[in-house]
């Protein structure tokens, strides 16, 4: 098994609001930081292709559903796949969206809590634009 930590952020808004804001692919970028400066294009066999921190991803996302899974498959330039569970789960009139980051094998603890961070501070950008209303 690979040691997880769950990254969590609340957001001001209804859960439904809050998925329907960010289950497209094409909006990660805003606010998911190895994304931000690349586009994330379809392609014909429904992936996405990205470029990320360590070059060219190909994105594989969960269809839109009722249930506010956003789990996506990131399959890296050096042919490593990592899964990367998300949702957006109702809390009251607002909502939490959940994380789930995955130490891969071979990484040291330091760069898995950077990784933390890193998801952190994406989470935290994501809340500061849902709560604006900029998304």
């Amino acid at each position: 098994m690979l040691e997880s930590r769950n990254v969590s952020v609340s957001i001001r808004r209804p859960w439904k609001e809050v998925y329907e804001a960010i289950w497209h692919p094409e909006s990660f970028p805003k606010w998911a930081s190895g994304l931000s400066k690349s586009s994330v294009t379809r392609q014909p066999d429904g992936t996405w292709r990205a470029v990320g921190p360590t070059g060219s991803v190909t994105i594989r996302f969960t269809d839109h559903n009722a249930y506010g899974v956003m789990d996506h498959h990131v399959l890296l330039e050096v042919g490593t796949e990592v899964h990367v569970p998300m949702r957006v789960i109702a809390n009251m009139d607002g909502a939490d969206v959940v994380l789930t980051l995955f130490r891969q094998p071979g990484m040291s603890e330091a760069q898995f809590l950077h990784d933390v961070g890193w998801v952190e501070r994406d989470l935290a950008a994501l809340r500061s634009l849902l709560e604006s209303g900029e998304a």
